[in-house]
């Protein structure tokens, strides 16, 4: 059994998770800069996740340069980062500024993060859905 939690399948499931996960977390703060639009001295957010994700599985390597560790003193050549460490980070847009008021939502742009993240968001559940389907034939 435990080998099979630690197979491709559940590891495909777990990022698909984590990654749907953040995907409601973007459409909360995409919806909030929506909802900001006019507010005066607003700054938008975005959420950080995918590249310290895709740093994370990188790191990931079958055959690291051996090293011979004698001691627990020693530190290893080679320690891969855990993906399931990644967090999703939310920042803060202080740089950029678009009217006089301050406010810096470019409502286009939020319309299109907001649709293409719905459609990420379909994709992945769509995969999740298929991948329990297979799981499930392979089962009978």
């Amino acid at each position: 059994m435990c080998m099979f939690l630690d197979s491709g399948f559940m590891r495909t499931q777990d990022l698909l998770q984590r990654t749907m996960s953040v995907s409601l977390l973007r459409q909360e703060v995409n919806a909030d800069n929506i909802a900001n639009v006019d507010t005066p001295h607003f700054k938008r957010r975005e959420v950080a996740f995918e590249s310290e994700l895709l740093r994370a599985i990188k790191s990931y390597d079958p055959h690291p340069f051996p090293a011979a560790l004698t001691d627990k003193r020693h530190i290893p050549f080679y320690k891969p980062k855990n993906y399931r460490e990644v967090k999703p980070v939310v920042h803060l847009d202080y740089a950029t500024s678009y009217r006089n008021d301050g406010n810096n939502v470019d409502i286009e742009k939020e319309m299109v993060d907001a649709k293409e993240n719905a459609l990420r968001y379909i994709a992945m559940a769509t995969r999740v859905n298929n991948n329990f389907k297979l799981l499930s034939i392979v089962l009978r």
